[in-house]
């Protein structure tokens, strides 16, 4: 008796062993893509997380540090050699100062000092915006002119009709007119007519719209706002420059010694401190902010953030 072949199961098991192995291979090859999803999506949230982490920790370095610099400049030693601390007096406190400290992993240095070192874009006359364009670099005339500039775009229109100020934006094909109100920001140089961008930027650092006085204060004020002052020469400004070099400077001697330039400055120091702080993390990393406040009396908190402005985030 004859037995039936076996060539048709054999090749029909050979089919199906070929189609599991294909299908196996397929799993494991989705298997793998999954895998190296899944690596990727852990490593990526373990970077957000320590990004996260150093944002969490570099801000609690600087509110650190800001409260630290305001304790410096409201409190003050009820009398020599006492531990008790009282309130310290507009007039007795520091101009600017500075100190370092450790928060946990992360070092922090901090320094601060009046806002009164900067000339107040609101508040300034223009003779003295005249000096300090002159003194980065302007031409007397373009110099004349930018500080009018600047004081018409804080100043309101007369009311009459006539708006002399915002002529000169239509004519010169700006889309919007100036502010007519007080400066909210030092940015906003920028947008007044006529004043280049790298003047701008030279001036940044030296202006301000949170120091509330139309003088300068003559213990802080850097080269270059103290050559601002009208009146002001070479000599009178290598003399304040030198007797400041020799160490804390008594204000009233430094106004003596200005002469008639003493008319815009001033030794009372400003409600506003620029307090300016750089964090070195733990891993390395480097954080900038800066930070003005104002110190207050009577009231249920010591000071009030007024400007914060940081690189926690990206590049100030």
């Amino acid at each position: 008796m004859s037995r039936p072949s076996s060539k048709p199961n054999d090749a029909g098991a050979e089919s199906e062993r070929g189609f599991i192995l294909v299908a196996v291979l397929w799993i494991l090859s989705a298997l793998a893509v999954l895998s190296a999803v899944y690596s990727l999506y852990v490593s990526n949230a373990a970077v957000a997380a320590h990004v996260t982490d150093d944002g969490v920790n570099a801000e609690a370095a600087v509110r650190a540090g800001v409260e630290l610099a305001a304790y410096e400049l409201t409190a003050a030693p009820e009398s020599s050699g006492s531990a008790q601390l009282t309130a310290a007096p507009e007039s007795s406190r520091p101009a600017q100062g500075g100190f370092a400290f450790r928060l946990g992993r992360s070092r922090i240095k901090v320094s601060f000092i009046a806002e009164g070192a900067r000339i107040d874009l609101n508040a300034a006359p223009k003779r003295l915006l005249v000096g300090l364009f002159e003194a980065i670099g302007a031409k007397p005339d373009d110099a004349d002119t930018f500080a009018d500039r600047v004081v018409g775009w804080r100043k309101k229109a007369d009311g009459e009709g006539q708006d002399a100020e915002a002529d000169i934006y239509k004519s010169e094909g700006y889309s919007y007119a100036p502010r007519e109100a007080p400066f909210q920001n030092t940015l906003e140089l920028s947008l007044v007519a006529g004043i280049p961008k790298h003047i701008v930027e030279r001036i940044l650092p030296l202006v301000t719209v949170y120091s509330g006085q139309a003088q300068i204060d003559v213990r802080v004020a850097s080269p270059e706002v103290l050559a601002a002052l009208p009146e002001m020469t070479p000599d009178v400004l290598r003399q304040v420059l030198a007797q400041r070099a020799q160490g804390t400077p008594d204000g009233q001697s430094l106004l003596k010694l200005l002469g008639p330039a003493s008319s815009n400055a001033s030794v009372t120091p400003s409600k506003a401190t620029r307090v300016l702080i750089n964090v070195r993390l733990g891993n390395g990393r480097d954080v900038f902010a800066e930070v003005v406040i104002v110190t207050l009396q009577n009231d249920d908190e010591p000071f009030r953030v007024l400007s914060w402005r940081d690189d926690i985030d990206g590049p100030l």
